[in-house]
């Protein structure tokens, strides 16, 4: 029947549409099954090796009734259509798997090759964009999903995109939409900059140890690799002329970062305000391993941007040699509350997040004497205490236990207050040591939990020197502040404020001397005295917002465009 069939010309219009569907649903189950979700392995070889030796063969069997040729011919068509529909339907699959392969990057560096070779002999890299976008949009960015998290996908993206399309132009497409989550994010640069002079392994720690100069500006003249020249790949027709070729080619993960804010002030700052909190909060930091990112930084942002983390750097280094002259001193006497100081230079570290809080009489004398040894020690000189920054070690003796803590100057305080006397009433205790009331209940919490203090009744408190005793019963339920994850600098938006503020002072002065003037008049001549230094500059949206405000209090008056000072 078959033979009938071939020699009247009608077995491939009756049963060849039949048959590419037969073999198509094996195709696509076969790949399905031996490929969904293991992306550890090479399959292209080995898909096509088993589409000769069992499909090919198989359709050889069917068409091996004419021993004339044109046989020959009609299952070298169907050979070239399977082949062209394994890559079709192992790319698709491959596809829509990418945001898995992605997440597994290094470990799916096969399937990632695999799709490197199966893209050019396909016409599926628009739908690999659009549903790649997708599945990061819905997958990766919203509220759910931490900051962190985004950036590791994102790491990840940058070098498993690199390696589907070498140029770039992949890349830049498929992650504006991170870029633009990502500026949204209040805590993104912070989570950079964390990660970046982390311990551990770390994707962008170890991107920083390469030590590779950062290209920041895309305008910057990159000279090409004249090695490569004949390995050198021309960027695709459709690509936007936004963006030089170089750019994409040669930008690195860290440099990326730094481009979706496009500001590397922005993350200079950020650093500066992470090290000042840990040299302030951690009297053990490593200054050799701080000074070695300082470096490997610089290689990156250039010495200029870094020159004010270098003196923070060295202030610790005099600091530590101050104080041990100064206990060397024959004149100074340290009591039995020792002192050891961090004497930093003001203006070159970011704002100290300020509280008010008046110390012990003891440890006011022993810092008065601290300074009297300093001024000696360094002449027109003297120190301005921020008396709610530091560290406190202390050994409470209680009837049944002795603890050894270290803990903020405010609750130092707190306790050597109720060493002076055992009952205290909150508002009088508030009052003594300049503390509000509500902040004051929150640092007592702290004593509370380790059952040294106990609430006899509302706002009294007294210590706890048995904690079997059972008329003052530790509560459980106390809120505890943790004084070590505290950030000892001001926040962003109280720096920023200071910053505003200080661009006031400007602002009163150019109105004093001319009078009237408008917005963008102001902003130039802002732009030409006051944005200077280790700051961000403020644009024309938010300094009409802060002039609006100050027309709300009354410090400024608006009238037809203009500002001025009211009379």
């Amino acid at each position: 029947m078959k033979r009938k069939l071939g020699d009247m010309t009608l077995l491939e219009p009756l049963v060849g549409q039949t048959l590419t569907n037969l073999i198509y649903t094996y195709i696509h189950g076969h790949i399905q099954k031996i490929c969904k979700d293991c992306f550890d392995s090479s399959f292209i070889s080995v898909l096509e090796k088993w589409l000769q030796t069992v499909v090919i063969n198989w359709l050889r069997k069917i068409y091996c009734y004419d021993t004339s040729g044109s046989n020959k011919f009609a299952v070298d068509m169907f050979d070239k259509k399977l082949v062209n529909y394994l890559y079709n339907s192992y790319t698709k699959i491959r596809i829509d798997q990418l945001f898995n392969i992605i997440i597994e990057y290094p470990e799916s560096l096969p399937a990632l090759e695999d799709l490197r070779l199966c893209l050019p002999r396909t016409d599926l890299k628009p739908l690999l964009t659009k549903k790649l976008q997708k599945a990061m949009e819905t997958r990766l960015l919203h509220p759910g999903v931490s900051t962190p998290d985004i950036l590791t996908a994102y790491v990840a993206a940058i070098r498993s995109l690199r390696i589907l399309d070498p140029t770039g132009l992949l890349l830049e497409t498929v992650t504006q939409p991170v870029h633009q989550y990502l500026r949204s994010r209040e805590d993104t640069v912070r989570c950079v900059v964390s990660s970046l002079t982390e311990e551990g392994p770390n994707d962008l720690a170890e991107e920083l140890v390469r030590g590779e100069a950062v290209q920041v500006d895309e305008n910057t003249p990159v000279d090409e690799d004249s090695e490569n020249w004949e390995t050198w790949v021309p960027d695709p027709v459709d690509t936007a002329p936004s963006k030089s070729s170089t750019f994409r080619r040669t930008s690195d993960i860290i440099s990326m970062l730094v481009n979706v804010y496009g500001s590397k002030e922005l993350f200079v700052n950020e650093y500066r305000t992470l090290l000042a909190d840990r040299l302030l909060t951690q009297y053990s930091c490593d200054t050799e391993k701080e000074i070695r990112y300082l470096e490997l930084l610089k290689l990156r942002f250039g010495d200029s941007q870094l020159h004010y983390c270098e003196v923070m750097l060295k202030d610790i280094a005099d600091s530590k040699r101050i104080n041990q002259h100064i206990k060397q001193d024959p004149e100074y006497s340290e009591s039995d509350v020792p002192i050891s100081a961090m004497i930093v230079s003001a203006q070159f570290w970011p704002p100290f997040k300020e509280e008010k809080l008046e110390l012990h009489n003891r440890l006011v004398t022993q810092m008065e004497g601290y300074t009297s040894a300093f001024e000696t020690l360094k002449g027109s000189r003297t120190l301005c205490w921020k008396n709610h920054l530091g560290v406190v070690d202390l050994e409470v003796e209680l009837a049944d236990r002795t603890l050894n803590l270290s803990v903020s100057p405010v609750q130092a305080t707190i306790m050597m207050y109720f060493q002076d006397k055992s009952t205290w009433e909150l508002e009088e205790l508030s009052k003594i040591m300049q503390c509000p009331p509500t902040i004051l209940r929150r640092k007592i919490g702290f004593w509370q939990s380790h059952g040294i203090i106990a609430e006899m009744k509302p706002d009294v408190f007294c210590i706890q020197e048995d904690v079997d005793n059972k008329d003052n019963n530790i509560q459980e339920d106390i809120f505890v502040e943790d004084y070590e994850s505290e950030s000892a600098m001001a926040s962003a938006q109280d720096q920023r404020e200071e910053e505003l503020q200080t661009f006031w002072s400007y602002i009163v002065g150019m109105l004093m001397n001319l009078d009237t003037l408008p917005l963008d008049r102001i902003h130039q001549m802002l732009k030409m005295f006051a944005f200077q230094g280790p700051t961000i500059e403020c644009n024309l949206q938010e300094l009409k917002v802060f002039l609006d405000r100050k027309v709300r209090e009354h410090q400024l008056i608006y009238s037809n465009g203009y500002y001025k000072l009211p009379k």
